[in-house]
């Protein structure tokens, strides 16, 4: 039949993330600091002698606007990081665990405020929640369009499935969460004596990134006392260029937000970002004391004991890992690579605008482009969603292109993501050939 075709002009410039050249002369570097570190290992002080905080003083306060050399990072990370962790492989460690790298610790002022707040009424609330809960009271909310992990996150966390709702989220608000609905859903719960608990807020679904309109939910939910959990894990990281940060306005009315750095700021998996408006609620509920996790520093309330803040007790220090890549890279660089990725999609977007077998299924926002073949008049009911899925096994039997499926508004469609993507590879993406 033809191929997908446009007249659309880009920009030749392309930000590329990863010279493979570059990365064999890193990679080299990093081998000769690893083996460094492991033959001088025994020379450090198996326990770190660094006071809580002494980091803040020797970093900056923002990330760099342009990158730095990866030798410059490496030395502060000889200078700065290895005086302040304990040393788990030296043959001195006979500890049963580590107490903590202090150099997470050290930024507690940044990431913690103390809750000041008496234990006796918030044993309180702790009952009542716990009796709410048994009794299969509390009800939590988030549309249909939320990710899955929502539901699996509040089993877990003891709320009946009964309990779960999910607001449906049409292509008349293109599959956005609508303030609306949620106040109907909400009536209906609190009319029937039940009490509304949490709300999840997305901010670039999975399935469209659809945009959660953030205020106005954040809005209805603190009528009623909700907590508000904005899930920004993909959309997020966009909101680093100006020209998205709108997309996270009213965010002070929220109680947490999440952003998963791995999904496009260039981080390995897994690397999630969590905000929490009152940490000490989060530590109230999962902090856990043994005598053989007990030390100065945690006693003297000096640090942040991360295990107080998760399920797990040990982490990998994963802010590292997350440092190096800001240094590396630079904001002016992370910037870069979402506005190329965005730019990619809107080139392919265009394709499918120009080519009237094809239809897009709703607009773009960010560098994911939903799009299906156009229905045939007269088609039978399910016959469109069959030929999609034939076009998509088809062009990912190829070899060539992936692309994947999902299924909105009852209608099965292809999407093409452009994290990654060269100007090159997505003018080769106009040649698919349909047969």
């Amino acid at each position: 039949m033809g191929s997908l075709d446009s007249n659309f002009s880009v920009n030749s410039t392309e930000f590329k993330p990863l010279d493979p050249e570059e990365f064999r002369k890193q990679a080299h570097t990093m081998v000769d600091f690893i083996a460094d570190y492991y033959k001088n290992i025994e020379t450090y002080p198996v326990l770190s002698q660094a006071q809580p905080g002494y980091l803040r003083a020797r970093l900056p306060e923002t990330a760099p606007y342009r990158p730095e050399t990866f030798e410059t990072i490496l030395q502060d990370v000889e200078k700065s990081i290895i005086p302040g962790i304990t040393h788990w492989l030296s043959p001195n460690f006979l500890n049963l665990s580590c107490f903590k790298a202090l150099v997470v610790g050290s930024y507690k002022a940044q990431l913690v405020t103390r809750s000041s707040a008496p234990s006796s009424p918030r044993e309180t609330v702790h009952s009542r929640t716990w009796a709410l809960i048994i009794s299969g009271k509390l009800v939590v909310y988030g549309s249909d369009q939320t990710h899955s992990t929502y539901t699996k996150a509040c089993k877990l966390a003891g709320i009946y499935p009964r309990n779960i709702r999910s607001v449906p989220a049409g292509s008349d608000t293109c599959f956005a969460m609508s303030p609306v609905a949620l106040r109907k859903v909400i009536d209906a719960d609190v009319a029937a004596g039940l009490v509304p608990l949490y709300l999840c807020v997305t901010v670039g679904t999975t399935s469209t990134t659809a945009v959660d309109p953030l205020e106005d939910l954040a809005d209805v939910a603190n009528d009623y006392g909700v907590w508000v959990h904005v899930d920004a894990a993909y959309g997020g990281s966009a909101c680093i260029c100006p020209e998205f940060r709108h997309y996270l306005d009213g965010i002070e009315l929220v109680d947490s937000l999440s952003l998963s750095p791995h999904k496009w700021l260039l981080s390995y998996l897994d690397c999630c970002c969590l905000w929490v408006k009152k940490p000490g609620l989060l530590v109230k509920a999962l902090s856990t004391n043994p005598e053989y996790l007990r030390n100065k520093p945690s006693e003297s309330d000096s640090v942040v004991d991360y295990k107080d803040w998760q399920v797990g007790t040990g982490r990998r220090f994963k802010a590292l890992r997350l440092w190096l890549v800001l240094r590396s890279y630079g904001i002016a660089n992370l910037q870069s690579h979402i506005r190329s990725d965005v730019r990619m999609a809107k080139m392919f977007e265009g394709f499918v605008k120009s080519d009237s077998r094809f239809e897009l299924v709703v607009p773009r926002i960010f560098s994911l482009v939903c799009f299906r073949l156009n229905p045939h008049p007269g088609s039978y009911p399910g016959y469109l969603d069959l030929l999609n899925k034939k076009l998509l096994e088809w062009v990912n039997s190829t070899g060539g292109l992936y692309m994947t499926h999902t299924v909105a508004g009852w209608t099965l469609h292809a999407e093409v993501c452009g994290g990654g993507y060269t100007h090159r590879r997505v003018s080769r993406s106009r040649r698919l050939e349909v047969n």
